[in-house]
């Protein structure tokens, strides 16, 4: 409980300091000319599944805050449903800002989202981490995440080891039925 209560006096803490910066950036008149954006480190298990770590492909440890601020948004302050992930920060900033979009860097510009951010968009986004599993060593897991499922392939390459996790985000939205074994979920699990 304690761990807990100073894991979100901490949130909070940098809550405040960042409305600090922004109340700077409008009292020298900045926030006309500048974009902002936040984005933070994934999240961290207080517990969830009997983990109290922030390596883990849950969801709960895989998604991360981003908030974007850019002079002239159509829609300031309102959130999108849709998926982005770090890869596509970079092509994002240098679309906003004007600058060329160097050769061979991955992700694109979310930008299309700051003006209509209920557009359709990617499909899914995609997180790996590792895990020992005993017997089997270290294994992959591959993660998935579309808008309602989150798939976790783990395997181990060349050994014949692969392992399916499948969450219903709608109904499950902490994980915590895997429904990868059950017959009815085998056309979702085949189509990611």
């Amino acid at each position: 409980r304690e761990a807990i209560h100073g894991y979100w006096a901490a949130v909070s803490y940098v809550d405040a300091l960042v409305g600090q910066l922004l109340d700077e950036l409008d009292r020298l008149d900045l926030r006309k000319n500048t974009v902002v954006i936040l984005w933070g480190d994934h999240g961290w298990q207080l517990g969830e599944h009997g983990f109290w770590c922030k390596h883990t492909n849950y969801e709960v440890a895989a998604r991360v805050p981003l908030i974007i601020s850019v002079p002239g948004q159509k829609h300031p302050g309102r959130q999108s449903p849709r998926l982005v992930e770090f890869v596509d920060i970079y092509p994002t900033l240098a679309e906003v800002c004007g600058l060329p979009k160097p050769e061979g860097i991955e992700g694109i510009s979310f930008k299309p989202l700051l003006d209509n951010p209920d557009r359709p968009w990617k499909t899914a986004a995609f997180h790996v981490y590792p895990r020992t599993v005993r017997g089997q060593g270290n294994v992959l897991g591959r993660a998935m995440r579309t808008e309602r499922y989150r798939l976790v392939e783990w395997a181990t390459p060349n050994r014949g080891f692969v392992e399916y996790e499948l969450y219903d985000l709608e109904a499950d939205p902490d994980e915590n039925v895997n429904l990868a074994n059950r017959d009815e979920s085998m056309p979702v699990l085949a189509e990611l």
